[in-house]
């Protein structure tokens, strides 16, 4: 085994503090990771407060990896020690179902394996992520990290960047597009970013008016406040598509009133509590949708940060030492972040 130390959770209610514990042994096609920075999701704060079903204590949380490799083992072809290499929200599948053979592991028939929260088939044991100094992989589930990215902006692209980045690429984000983005927060930016890479023109959602000069500094060509009805008419059947964000129940109506016909509204934030009724007539009376998208498989996650570089894109961050994370959740709840917070991990202590 392999001796490390991290971050963890020990209970719903309790502060993040450091925990010795072990990785696993280096197997024959497995990488084995120093870890350099961490993003910090806001998945991380509902699994650690047990706000979504199936939280174990303790727990590491952190699946927005960046590292350099250590070791490899003895049939790992992919990388080699010296490399600087992402993790992001998988670590493992089954690698024979239907999904997995189109390259689609985060929908894995059999279950996927979380970086961390699942169970590690090589053990047994919940997996730990990356608030900890190391981290021990399957080559399949490592990722290469394009020369010329910023290592601390690249970590939220593991997560924040492929969870816009795969609906995007789905429905066809590009020139002639106009793409909707509701909440400008850690994936709400990153969605501004990519879409306006593809060529899209981008409208942003926000409750703030405050925001209004960062979406556009982002690359919005409009922003709807969203308490000025005004704003909504004026972008009435206008967009092709809306990701939203927004991890809290609210009123999906007016959403669906912005759509175009045959418009599809994608929800990317998992809400712990159901959103309010929807009307059935907004979806009948303009051939409208209703989808969801979670994270990218490994190959698309890989296509993504190529893309990414190729465009000069990270995320917008700061860097926070560990012992702060605490206080980072908090301000996580209030907003007060712009846009993600990333843990570097020469600090931990």
């Amino acid at each position: 085994m392999i001796p490390t130390l991290g971050y963890a959770a020990f209970d719903a209610a309790s502060p993040l503090r450091a925990w010795h514990f072990d990785r696993r042994d280096l197997g024959a096609r497995d990488v084995h990771l120093q870890i350099l920075f961490c993003g910090v999701c806001h998945s991380d704060l509902h699994t650690v407060r047990a706000e979504w079903a199936g939280s174990v204590f303790p727990q590491i949380p952190g699946h927005e990896i960046v590292g350099r490799v250590v070791a490899t083992g003895s049939d790992v072809t992919a990388h080699k020690a010296g490399d600087i290499v992402g993790v992001g929200c998988l670590v493992d599948s089954c690698r024979t179902c239907g999904a997995c053979a189109q390259h689609l592991e985060q929908y894995c028939e059999n279950g996927s394996t979380g970086t961390y929260g699942g169970i590690e088939k090589q053990t047994g044991r919940p997996t730990q992520g990356g608030y900890s100094a190391q981290v021990v992989v399957d080559e399949h589930f490592v990722l290469r990290l394009p020369a010329g990215l910023d290592l601390a902006g690249a970590a939220p692209l593991l997560c924040a960047g492929i969870t816009t980045y795969s609906p995007l690429r789905e429905w066809g984000a590009g020139p002639g597009k106009r793409v909707g983005v509701v909440g400008l927060g850690g994936l709400g930016h990153m969605g501004i970013k990519l879409a306006r890479a593809m060529g899209a023109e981008v409208v942003v959602l926000t409750t703030s008016e405050s925001k209004v000069e960062d979406a556009k500094r982002l690359g919005a060509t409009d922003v709807i406040v969203t308490g000025n009805a005004a704003q909504f008419t004026k972008h009435a059947r206008t967009l092709n598509f809306i990701l939203d964000t927004v991890s809290a129940p609210h009123n999906l109506d007016p959403e669906l009133n912005l759509l175009a016909r045959d418009g599809t509204l994608v929800l990317l934030g998992g809400s712990p509590k159901p959103h309010p009724a929807v009307a059935v007539w907004p979806f009948i009376l303009q051939r409208r949708r209703l989808a969801g998208s979670l994270i990218g498989g490994i190959a698309e996650t890989q296509e993504m940060l190529d893309f990414c570089a190729a465009h000069n894109i990270v995320s917008d961050i700061e860097v926070i030492r560990m012992d702060e994370i605490n206080d980072a959740y908090e301000r996580m709840l209030k907003g007060d972040v712009k846009y993600r917070f990333v843990i570097d991990m020469s600090t931990l202590r």
